[in-house]
């Protein structure tokens, strides 16, 4: 049996994506890394950040940036960007990543490995997920770095690699907080539970967090809607029946926090209910397991953003009220 390659030492990192999670990686590793740590940009967006920078609790960071192409065999390519944009950015991804390059892909849900694996590969990529609560407005985004659990990673196996020490070793006497996790894929479908119980039901009544530890109503919606995220992974074979630790804590999060959904209805942006329950539906047809609860959230969410999108606008001039 062969030996398993010495993997090298991580010495540039590439971030595509410059919200929340892509946030925490140039605040986490600009002071190690300096200009070894690049984003990824082109066009208007290159512009924007080349003029305004990016300001991540009240500093302003000048960004390295650079090209699909110019950032092509980086030792390590962050991927923080938005569920949706993932999609149209599969030929960037393919553009950067060259025969060393480790792959993350940290966005919520649970299946951003397989699409971006069957672009370039599977064995690129490193599993992982992020846990961050965080606000943005325009370019500035906050969060509470001691309050911040950060990045989980591991390999699907379980094993540790050297591409798991390399990666310790790159976050290693940084600001980014980390775990190294021994089943992976297990957290990542802890976290789809989370997201899916406590981030649509809160979307759709439109509360804060704290209303899940006051309301049996919100109770109710947050436990129907785990159990069918529970019985789509027992049915990949993925046991999720106990709860994660954050899911233990009455009250997760501060009592007047918003999730990500709820903020994306609120500034007028699209959600990301298609990686949440339009996920879940679809592997939920796929082993024959019921999702009511979820088809629920996902056609009302995406009928509220229809709204925020001004679709039923003409409805408010009707002077007739139909009974």
């Amino acid at each position: 049996m062969s030996a398993e390659p010495i993997m090298r030492k991580i010495k540039t990192v590439a971030v595509m994506g410059s919200g929340a999670v892509g946030s925490y990686f140039i605040w986490g590793l600009s002071e190690k890394l300096g200009e070894n740590l690049w984003v990824i940009a082109d066009g208007e967006r290159r512009e924007r950040y080349q003029r305004d920078g990016i300001h991540i609790n009240d500093k302003c960071f000048s960004l390295h940036l650079r090209t699909p192409i110019e950032a092509k065999g980086v030792d390590l390519l962050l991927i923080a960007m938005k569920y949706d944009a993932l999609l149209h950015s599969l030929e960037e991804i393919k553009k950067i990543a060259d025969d060393h390059t480790i792959v993350m892909t940290l966005l919520n849900g649970v299946d951003s490995e397989a699409i971006v694996g069957k672009i370039i590969g599977e064995e690129h990529m490193v599993y992982s997920l992020m846990q961050i609560a965080s606000q943005r407005k325009g370019n500035r985004i906050t969060f509470a770095p001691e309050r911040t659990p950060g990045v989980f990673f591991g390999e699907k196996d379980g094993t540790i690699s050297g591409r798991i020490d390399a990666l310790t070793d790159l976050f290693e006497n940084s600001e980014i907080h980390y775990c190294v996790c021994h089943d992976i894929v297990q957290e990542i479908w802890k976290k789809m539970a989370f997201n899916v119980s406590m981030n649509l039901p809160q979307a759709i009544v439109g509360c804060p967090v704290g209303a899940f530890g006051v309301s049996e109503h919100m109770a109710n919606l947050r436990w129907h809607l785990r159990d069918e995220v529970c019985r789509v992974a027992a049915a990949r074979g993925i046991d999720i029946s106990e709860l994660s630790e954050i899911e233990k804590i009455k009250c997760p999060s501060l009592p007047s926090s918003k999730y990500s959904t709820l903020q994306d209805l609120e500034a007028g942006r699209h959600t990301e209910i298609e990686m949440f329950a339009g996920t879940l539906i679809r592997i939920g047809k796929q082993y024959h397991v019921a999702t009511p609860f979820c088809e629920f959230a996902y056609e009302t969410i995406k009928a509220l953003e229809e709204k925020n999108d001004g679709l039923y606008s003409e409805c408010s001039e009707w002077s007739e009220l139909l009974i």
